[in-house]
């Protein structure tokens, strides 16, 4: 279709009018790009099977993937599916409106343009007022995948509505920009365990909590195998993808900043936090442990990367857990899967509180091949205070903090912490040999083959050591097994016990932060909590290692 062949006219959510013309569009077979929360769509009647047909033929979209139908009101949902079974409507109560989307059993009410010739059916119901407005006027449930050219990156904003669909659909309504950012969650009920096919705005573990068992295909992080059929949109091996090659790195922020300077002609897709040590032109979709911002700010990304004209594109590699699921899964389609590893061994830093249990999963890594670098040991390492180290010590707390060439560590803390600028000068001078320690000690694991080198690291985000790592592990354990586990170790009351407790980081501020997730409590089979974890750190066989 020729881009200019249709009259597209421009209307507004604001308007009631505008929203009452978007209805007789649709009514009359007709094509309007609407607003929802998570992306603009598409929207045809879900019912014509030749108004379906025109929104594949406007997108260039394959006939074989399936379009999600959007209702307005839960009655609109019966007479959809073959069978309306408890769980789906459990997850109506819990989560509509919202950014969910449940395949069910379709009924004959349903044709297979609608489909994709499957037997099933994608429904949601969709929270944006405006979206939920042209549906009531339109008096039928719409089919609408994202409003976009097939393939491209998904619009958040009417500006890129405006851009890819002008003269190839009636109308489209400006109802502001999105406020998710990424599709919905797709969830099938429609054989055997709840299974999520993608994921969005909606958790796989808040889908748990309503369901239970809730399992991830396989095919939410990996390719779809050869010849497989996609059961839901955004399953296909490219997608999302801007005019640029991506490539997404899987690394360390460090190692991300040391490997893409050294890339003269590209591109860098970063978090906040990269931006002033990076010198290559790059453009920014969050930050490093907020999943939400990078899901509102990843599309938008994407096509400022065309709009400035990047050919090569280097991404950071978002963590895989809460909505950062659904970040990684973009991207990864996107890049086409393509994704780089400037180290062979990955690092790790392993937090949590006092009590959880972290020495524990440290020993089961070293015994499944990683090595672990106990860092509080790593301050009183012999090599790291070495007679330069103890002269300039010695300068500025005291000869006497290290008589005879042995350090009195008690002393030099007592006059180090007593003061703001004390602390500060034995970090400028203690801070840096601990680091040149710890790199020393990497490197030699690296080159004795370690699956991945482990950070034991308490403060780990204090020291900024997590700017080292390529993952981060939180584990946990709850409040009465911590407490009792600090008084048995350490043999201290129960008030001396929580007040040490109180004195740290709550878990939450580990958890908000973590890759990956251990709980530590009795009988939870650590075993197989650490054995996915190993999986991950391994490169995949999309992945290359420099």
């Amino acid at each position: 279709m020729d881009r200019l062949e249709k009259h597209t006219i421009l209307l507004r959510g604001d308007s009631p009018q505008d929203v009452k013309t978007a209805g007789e569009i649709l009514r009359r077979g007709g094509l309007v790009a609407i607003p929802t929360e998570t992306v603009y769509g598409l929207a045809a009647n879900a019912l014509d099977g030749a108004a379906v047909k025109a929104i594949y033929q406007a997108k260039g979209r394959p006939s074989d993937n399936p379009l999600i139908v959007h209702i307005c009101d839960l009655s609109q949902l019966p007479p959809l599916v073959r069978q309306l079974p408890e769980s789906a409507k459990k997850l109506a109560a819990a989560f509509w409106p919202g950014p969910l989307t449940i395949i069910l059993k379709k009924s004959d009410l349903v044709p297979r343009e609608t489909s994709g010739g499957l037997d099933t059916v994608a429904v949601r119901f969709p929270a944006h007022p405006v979206a939920q407005a042209v549906i009531r006027e339109a008096g039928l449930p719409l089919a609408a995948p994202s409003a976009n050219l097939s393939g491209k990156p998904s619009p958040t904003t009417f500006a890129h509505v405006r851009e890819d669909l002008t003269g190839r659909v009636d109308a489209l309504l400006d109802g502001g920009d999105c406020a998710v950012g990424v599709e919905s969650t797709v969830l099938t009920l429609a054989e055997g365990t709840p299974r999520v096919l993608r994921p969005g705005g909606v958790t796989v573990g808040q889908l748990r909590e309503v369901l239970g068992e809730v399992e991830v295909d396989p095919a939410v992080v990996h390719r779809l195998e050869e010849g497989a059929k996609a059961a839901s949109p955004g399953m296909k091996y490219k997608h999302y993808a801007p005019q640029a090659n991506v490539v997404i790195l899987d690394a360390s922020p460090e190692d991300y900043r040391n490997y893409v300077n050294q890339q003269p002609e590209a591109f860098a897709l970063c978090y906040d936090e990269d931006g002033d040590r990076l010198t290559v032109p790059f453009v920014s979709y969050g930050s490093r442990y907020d999943h939400e911002k990078q899901a509102h700010m990843l599309f938008t990304s994407l096509h400022h990367l065309d709009e400035i004209g990047a050919r090569t594109v280097f991404a950071r590699m978002p963590q895989k857990r809460g909505v950062g699921l659904a970040v990684y899964n973009r991207l990864i389609r996107a890049a086409g899967f393509q994704i780089l590893r400037p180290r062979k061994a990955l690092t790790v830093g392993l937090v949590g509180p006092t009590g959880a249990g972290k020495s524990t999963v440290g020993k089961l890594l070293q015994q499944r091949g990683c090595a672990v670098i106990d860092c509080d040991a790593l301050t009183r390492d012999p090599q790291v205070y070495d007679g330069d180290c103890l002269k300039e010590l010695q300068a500025a707390f005291g000869a006497d903090v290290a008589a005879g060439g042995v350090l009195d560590r008690a002393l030099l803390a007592r006059r180090a912490f007593a003061t703001p600028e004390g602390r500060k000068v034995l970090g400028d001078i203690t801070f840096p040999r601990i680091a040149r320690r710890l790199l020393e000690l990497r490197r030699q694991a690296e080159d004795q083959g370690a699956l991945a080198v482990v950070l034991d690291a308490p403060t780990l985000f204090e020291a900024g050591l997590d700017d080292s790592c390529a993952r981060i592990l939180a584990v946990t354990a709850p409040e009465e097994v911590r407490l009792e586990r600090i008084r048995k170790r350490d043999g201290l009351s129960e008030e001396a016990a929580r007040l040490r407790m109180g004195a740290q980081k709550p878990e939450s501020f580990y958890t908000q932060r973590a890759d990956s997730v251990v709980d530590t409590r009795e009988g939870r089979g650590l075993e197989a909590l650490v054995a996915p974890l190993l999986e991950d750190w391994l490169p995949g066989e999309e992945e290359r290692c420099l």
